[in-house]
């Protein structure tokens, strides 16, 4: 998912790319541990544990535990400095991180948890939990989430609800990532709008984009990619009261009346001359970037990036275009892959250092996340933090998908109408259509295929 400096990306556009050719931001899994049933994959048992979910420490022998994850951003330093700082606090327990783009990650770790050479711990896409929990590769987390004695209250509710499957609680949030409104303030003053005034609904919005227009800008580019049009689109049908998939997620609904008018939207961007016809992969953060357009709406981690630049800008929630407040958004959390061969001593010193990090949610904010901790999100050190903290008021709107087994892999499908209407002319409605009805047998397939 990377933008013009990935360094400073939590993705990269590869790792995107690769994942939203998957379906989502998940990478499909089925043609991994081929042979078995999405149920056994794992090929192995929970760990044994002490039932404390870590929270009385580890006192045994010495343990090395290996930590996966995609952390190839900015934020990979931030994650290594904790790790780094784990270790010298605990002398019995030595983490190794291993960091390896996100298509990569999601591709080996099935493989690697059926040969028994899977990590200790790691880190998961919100919509990957799901999938992954129906395949056995990761273990119920239920005695951490009662050892710590954590709650829907204690998080934002959106991301702790995603981390339950079947009823059991397989990931513990660790932060969202949500979308949010860039505004360059030089273009806006030169078009004369008030900079410190971005628009907030669809009448203040579309006035703002006259004026540019008038100034000679194309105020917003309407990318016809999934990043970052997709998750703008996303964002868009829940503004419309529409969602992708009925609240069970066994049928799609990106076809119906408000995605047809969020796709209508987003097209007419082109239409009325707001934004170029044919944009490229990551052009419109560019041009944000090179004063070329006034505004993007793009992922929390490009705050970092942007704050290295010497242009005037700023960041708000996402304008209300179509009467319902309501943002994409993605979320990191913690899992424990199965082990193989149970082993006490791991399991413990396993759960402790997962307890560990996701205490540390204000160092993890500075890399540019929001808290998924409630009392974290609202310290005086978060709203230090004006940009994120801007963010984070977005915190009750933000939408996910239904944590369903494969879920993600439609996603491809929602991708290719967005494609189709904004670089193909086809007429939104019948390409929403076409690609819901595509989806729909995707969704169905994999509900045989994970017992649903």
């Amino acid at each position: 998912m990377t933008q013009p400096n990935a360094h400073r990306s939590p993705f990269t556009r590869r790792s995107f790319l690769s994942l939203a050719a998957a379906g989502g931001m998940t990478a499909t899994l089925a043609a991994c541990g081929s042979g078995s049933s999405p149920r056994d994959a794992g090929g192995g048992e929970p760990a044994a544990a002490t039932g404390d979910g870590g929270a009385g420490g580890y006192d045994g022998p010495e343990v090395d535990l290996k930590f996966w994850n995609g952390f190839t951003g900015g934020d990979g330093p931030t994650m290594k400095a904790l790790v780094d700082q784990f270790n010298s606090e605990h002398a019995n327990i030595a983490v190794t991180m291993t960091t390896m783009q996100w298509a990569d990650y999601y591709s080996k770790l099935p493989t690697a948890v059926t040969s028994g050479n899977g990590p200790d711990v790691g880190i998961m896409h919100v919509d990957s939990v799901a999938t992954n929990a129906a395949r056995n590769v990761i273990q119920p987390l239920d005695d951490v989430a009662t050892a710590l004695e954590l709650a829907e209250g204690d998080f934002a509710p959106v991301p702790w609800q995603a981390g339950i499957y079947d009823g059991k609680r397989f990931a513990i949030p660790l932060d969202v990532h949500p979308l949010g409104f860039y505004y360059n303030k030089d273009v806006m003053e030169s078009a004369g709008l008030d900079p410190e005034a971005p628009p907030t609904d669809a009448a203040s919005y579309m006035d703002a984009l006259e004026s540019l227009k008038s100034a000679g800008v194309e105020g917003h580019w309407a990318s016809p990619f999934p990043f970052t049009g997709g998750l703008s689109l996303q964002s868009l049908i829940y503004q419309f009261g529409g969602s992708l998939f009925n609240e069970d997620g066994t049928s799609v609904t990106w076809g119906e009346d408000p995605a047809v008018q969020a796709l209508t939207w987003w097209v007419d961007l082109i239409n009325e001359g707001y934004s170029p016809a044919k944009v490229d992969q990551d052009a419109d953060y560019i041009a944000l970037k090179n004063g070329k357009s006034a505004f993007n709406w793009n992922g929390i981690w490009q705050i970092n990036d942007l704050k290295q630049t010497d242009i005037g800008w700023g960041v708000a929630p996402l304008p209300n275009i179509g009467g319902s407040a309501a943002a994409w958004a993605g979320s990191h959390q913690f899992v424990l892959p199965v082990q193989k061969s149970a082993d006490e001593n791991k399991a413990q010193a396993s759960r402790v250092f997962l307890n560990w990090i996701s205490e540390q949610s204000q160092s993890w904010a500075e890399a540019g996340q929001v808290p998924a901790r409630n009392s974290a999100r609202e310290s005086e050190e978060f709203t230090a933090l004006e940009e994120q903290s801007a963010l984070a008021a977005q915190i009750d709107v933000l939408r996910f998908p239904p944590t369903v087994p494969g879920i993600a892999d439609s996603m491809s499908e929602f991708d290719k109408a967005l494609n189709a209407a904004t670089l193909g002319g086809t007429d939104p409605a019948t390409a929403l259509a076409d690609s819901a009805g595509r989806a729909q047998k995707i969704l169905d397939d994999n509900a045989k295929k994970y017992g649903g």
